[in-house]
């Protein structure tokens, strides 16, 4: 510990990068350059290696040096940016054993990895299989003809799907495999990992099977091709050079839509990934991303579902029946939430419930034709699910051991019911248990278009855009895997339902572009409501759930779907904020438009158009304008919606608007991992709006006693931050409490996680290959 040693928590020392260290980098250039010209901006460094220049996605390239001669690189004339790769994940919940709570972070999730013990169920037919178009309530869009009287299936559209890869020998995908190329290992095999136990992935071939499954599934766009393109490895994990040049190689490739079910959890539209998205949709994709599985707050939409002109979906519910508990004398009703892989809750009637601890086999005492409630820990949800089973039970109730609930999977099918519930419903059934209260009865409820609790909510930090566009079924959505066929969720499965629907649309009308096919969902989505009946937020719903055969068949295409007022300041002397909209009528007779008035609001006021004619395939450009009186203004974010009626529909546009500076983390995205040299750890973290003071506070987790700062700075600039700490600098072996907090504008966030430091190089290296 000669380096690190407990400091008083004002003016710490900096801890000091090794300015030898290497990273690799993105390099973003104002203007695009040759191979020459790159090169000629690298040959005066020494130690600066060119990895790859990207062609489409980004103007610039990735690089491999020091951190001395990164920083120096970064003062160049035509330099933009230089941004150290960061990792990205898939974008489906943890879907075994393991669960998650509510307040689970990306960087948990990470840790989180495939079951090698898991067999999926073989090939065969299933009745159980939805049909993913019906799940998005649009049970007549295979019967939709398109103008020369074809049924829309996708074909002749190419899909580009970003992901894992795909088992393009599964006989639900061979139809639509049309090639791809994996930018993990530099080939042109974009096959699934395979093989390799915990590090084996499905995620790939999941999202593909939702888009374009065409055997015993059927997908969204059964006859449209599919191109894969493997940038996540082994563990479902990739950088951002892997990413984007998977992009890079879309836009060459000239598919026309695009599928990103991947993120990370840092609310910021600046990263290069987005960056490389919004240049995708310029080159004529419409690209499709996940919002993130880091809900239900505000601020949790990651990159790329941040990129402004991606289309970024949320997770809602399909259709479906959802069990409740009801105690014999109490009114209150409990949600019950299924574990993937259990038997439905069909039964609809009083069952005596009993408590058995934590589900071992010794504590399943007379559980027979009974209901068991048990505590969530030490076993794993299938464990505990088959204890009860052997026993005799006929169902089994989790409660979570911490506060909030969660969801999960079990690692094979079992012929009883599993449900999830939280820790205070469980308490309250274990006290009615002790007050001698042992019925209780299930009622099957059925819900459709909730959002998920696990689906990421915007707005977008700096920009203040909404953020997710839409929303489409991402609960328990069957689909293909490597093997056979699991039911799955997150907004992983979200995302493809998007595409698959773009896709229908790109065959219905060829001449439509990106923008066009984005309004064309935004513009005739439902607006879904909680289940008390309230209205979600914009930045939580986008405009609504995906209703495929009304974009398909719309009149009329209002871009942009959204509208961004941008930061109110008290301090400014003008407070009209204007936008502009295009108007096209897309029908073949003439059309008349006009405004809803929006809802009075104390403080706003509103300057919209009288009524307008459109002619039959033209557009009109026009101007509304909002005005504030911030000091009228009581809340941070306001959000709503526009309406405009063309005679037969009326279409939604959202908008949101933010006073001062709003309630945004001041810090997100915090890694603290091995570094790529050995002798040294490294950490990064995401600061979307700068901080007047930064630091990471290290404590002990059992004593929460101060032992110092593994950083700490002030007036540190907004974006990524990395930084790499030698074994000299940090605290000895252990494990630590780490409290990584910003201030920004008299605001404070923390982020507190586990971390662990293991200075044996050997376990070091073993854990980076």
């Amino acid at each position: 510990m000669a380096g690190f040693k407990p400091v008083k928590l004002v003016h710490p020392p900096i801890p000091a990068e090794n300015p030898s260290t290497e990273k690799v980098a993105i390099v973003l250039t104002k203007h695009p350059l040759t191979e020459k010209e790159i090169r000629g901006q690298l040959h005066t460094f020494k130690n600066i290696k060119l990895r790859r220049i990207f062609k489409h996605a980004i103007n610039g390239y990735s690089v491999q040096g020091s951190i001395s001669e990164l920083k120096m690189l970064e003062g160049g004339n035509e330099i933009q940016l230089v941004s150290e790769v960061s990792t990205y994940q898939v974008e489906n919940t943890p879907y075994l054993s393991i669960g998650f709570q509510k307040s689970t972070s990306m960087s948990d999730i990470k840790k989180i990895e495939i079951n090698p013990n898991h067999h999926p169920e073989p090939y065969r037919s299933s009745e159980s299989f939805t049909n993913n178009f019906e799940l998005i309530g649009s049970e007549a869009v295979r019967g939709i003809l398109d103008k020369n009287g074809e049924r829309l299936t996708g074909r002749g559209v190419k899909i580009g799907v970003i992901d894992t890869g795909i088992d393009y020998d599964h006989p639900d995908l061979k139809r639509n495999y049309a090639g791809g190329h994996d930018l993990v290992d530099g080939d042109e095999d974009p096959m699934e990992t395979k093989g390799i136990g915990m590090k084996s992935t499905l995620h790939g071939t999941h999202v593909a099977g939702i888009i374009a499954a065409n055997g015993r599934m059927r997908g969204m766009a059964p006859e449209a091709k599919i191109i894969a393109y493997r940038a996540l490895g082994p563990g479902g994990s990739g950088t951002t050079e892997q990413v984007i040049a998977a992009i890079d190689q879309a836009i060459e490739d000239k598919v026309d839509v695009l599928n990103l079910s991947l993120g990370n959890d840092v609310n910021g539209p600046d990263l290069p990934i987005s960056l490389a998205l919004n240049k995708a949709v310029d080159s004529g994709i419409t690209a499709v991303t996940s919002s993130g599985n880091s809900g239900p707050n505000r601020w949790t939409v990651g990159s790329p579902g941040t990129a402004s002109k991606a289309i970024s979906v949320g997770a809602s519910t399909p259709p479906m029946k959802v069990p409740y508990a009801r105690g014999s004398v109490s009114a209150e009703k409990i949600r019950l939430e299924p574990l993937q892989g259990s038997e439905q809750w069909n039964n609809t009637k009083s069952e005596k419930l009993v408590f058995a601890g934590i589900g071992r086999k010794n504590e399943m005492n007379d559980v027979k034709d009974k209901l068991v409630i048990v505590e969530r820990g030490q076993l794993t949800f299938t464990e505990k699910a088959k204890n009860a089973l052997n026993a005799g039970a006929v169902g089994v109730i989790i409660y979570n051991n911490s506060k909030g609930t969660f969801f999960g999977n079990l690692e094979e099918s079992l012929p009883i019911p599993v449900a999830a519930i939280s820790k205070q419903e469980g308490e309250s059934l274990k006290k009615q248990l002790a007050n001698g209260q042992a019925l209780l009865r299930i009622e099957l409820i059925e819900e459709r278009d909730i959002l998920a609790d696990f689906s990421s909510r915007g707005p977008v930090t700096s920009t203040w855009e909404i953020k997710p566009d839409i929303v489409a079924p991402g609960v328990a959505i069957n689909s293909t895997i490597p093997g056979g066929y699991l039911s799955l969720q997150g907004t992983s499965m979200a995302a493809p339902h998007v595409a698959g629907a773009a896709a229908l649309i790109k065959q219905a009308h060829p001449e439509w572009g990106p923008y066009e096919i984005k309004a064309a969902i935004m513009n005739t989505a439902k607006q879904i409501v909680n289940r008390d009946g309230k209205i979600y937020r914009t930045y939580e719903q986008g405009a609504g759930r995906i209703q495929t055969e009304a974009a398909i068949k719309t009149e009329t295409l209002v871009k942009p779907g959204s509208l961004q007022f941008g930061k109110f300041q008290l301090a400014d002397d003008m407070h009209r904020h204007s936008a502009r909209l295009e108007v096209k009528n897309t029908s073949t007779h003439q059309k008349h438009y006009s405004f809803s008035r929006p809802k009075l609001e104390t403080g706003i006021e509103w300057e919209l158009p009288f009524s307008f004619t459109v002619e039959p395939n033209e557009t009109k450009i026009v101007e509304i304008a909002m005005i504030a009186s911030p000091e009228l203004l009581k809340q941070k974010i306001h959000d709503g919606s526009l309406v405009l009626d063309d005679g037969k529909n009326k279409i939604r546009i959202p908008y949101l608007y933010v006073l001062e500076e709003p309630d945004y983390p001041r810090v997100m995205g915090f890694d603290f991992a091995p570094a790529d040299n050995a002798g040294a750890y490294r950490y990064e973290v995401y600061l979307p709006g700068g901080a007047e003071e930064f630091g990471i506070a290290l404590f002990d987790p059992d004593q929460y006693r101060f032992i110092g700062f593994l950083d700490w700075g002030r007036k540190i600039k907004k974006g990524m931050r990395e930084k790499e700490i030698r074994f000299e600098d940090l605290p000895e072996e252990g494990v630590y409490l780490a409290k990584v907090f910003a201030k920004k504008a008299g605001r404070e966030s923390t982020i507190e996680t586990v971390i662990s430091v293991k200075k044996n190089e050997n376990e070091n290296k073993a854990g980076r290959n």
